[in-house]
């Protein structure tokens, strides 16, 4: 099961696990972009079944859950991945506006995963993938309340992972944080800033994500990926100079999320923008010729086992040519 499978970083999710063949089940708003999704994922040679639910609504998701499980008997994985946010200084984010990025950006994580649990702990089996950002970890001008949420789903699921390992359970939960991802987000957000948003450079494609997220469901028992090289220096940064980063974004990051031009199209905030009188925005944003499909720290962080048996041995082998060499006069 995949929330936000309608578009961006969802619909790419849902594409990747249907090349393997999977049943795949996809929850969203937007009526055109979960049709949409659907047919690409018969196409690829899986199976959809479309779920329109608003995950926010906590008992929606329950029943959502129940009706995945009646059509195909059990849930193995489930990628909690629909959020909104709120383009703007917190100063101009209304009440309302939070409480509702925080209903579904971080509570909708909530809801997804009891709804996981109910079915996944009587069977002692199966995978919650939530998906972050490095925004997880350090918050950034202009986007406090998904910055919130991300952080609020970063300490749950940790959380939920020490009660797990309690337990002995045999469910697993993983995080993958994510970078700036060249998606439809950016002109989806309700926006209050004077020029179009933007993810912050480098950006990468959808399908960078979703590879990460798919991997991350077979291999859940590490507790989070990091995708992207400046995903990884960000989070580092964050641990060793987190007062010096902060002064570094203040002066940089108002300006690197906005290009020349006006806000354009309608906000998902409060209902979906490839709802009934709205279109399909697919995976990808505005932002394809500036995007990389590939991420050499990916490739590192998925094989870092593999990567320390190499090195070792490496200099195991250096370590024994030097005590095996003759000794020089």
């Amino acid at each position: 099961m995949v929330t936000g499978a309608g578009g961006g970083v969802g619909r790419a999710t849902v594409r990747a696990f249907a090349a393997r063949g999977d049943r795949v089940a996809l929850l969203a708003r937007g009526r055109e972009g979960l049709a949409a999704a659907a047919d690409e994922v018969e196409r690829a040679g899986g199976e959809a079944l479309v779920v329109g639910v608003d995950v926010s609504d906590a008992k929606a998701v329950d029943d959502a859950a129940q009706q995945v499980v009646d059509a195909y008997g059990h849930i193995d994985v489930w990628v909690n991945n629909a959020f909104t946010g709120v383009f703007a200084p917190f100063t101009e984010v209304t009440p309302d506006e939070f409480r509702r990025v925080t209903e579904v950006t971080y509570l909708g994580y909530v809801f997804g995963t009891r709804a996981a649990l109910r079915h996944m702990l009587p069977r002692d089996r199966g995978t919650i993938v939530q998906v972050g950002s490095a925004l997880a970890y350090r918050g950034i001008p202009l986007q406090s309340a998904y910055c919130g949420a991300k952080h609020a789903i970063q300490g749950f699921n940790e959380s939920l992972r020490c009660e797990l390992l309690h337990a002995r359970s045999g469910v697993r939960t993983t995080m993958v944080q994510l970078p700036g991802l060249n998606t439809p987000q950016f002109d989806w957000v309700l926006n209050r800033m004077p020029g179009r948003a933007r993810p912050v450079a480098p950006v990468y494609q959808p399908e960078v994500a979703a590879r990460a997220i798919v991997h991350a469901s077979s291999h859940a028992r590490r507790r989070e990926y990091w995708v992207g090289g400046s995903t990884a220096a960000t989070l580092l940064a964050n641990a060793v100079v987190p007062g010096l980063l902060e002064r570094y974004l203040a002066r940089t990051n108002v300006d690197a999320q906005q290009e020349e031009g006006r806000p354009e199209g309608p906000a998902n905030l409060w209902s979906p923008a490839d709802g009934a009188h709205g279109r399909d925005h697919g995976a990808h944003g505005r932002f394809d010729d500036e995007s990389t499909g590939k991420s050499p720290q990916q490739w590192l962080s998925r094989n870092r086992g593999w990567m320390g048996a190499v090195l070792t041995a490496g200099a195991a082998a250096l370590a024994a040519r030097k005590l095996t060499a003759p000794a020089r006069g």
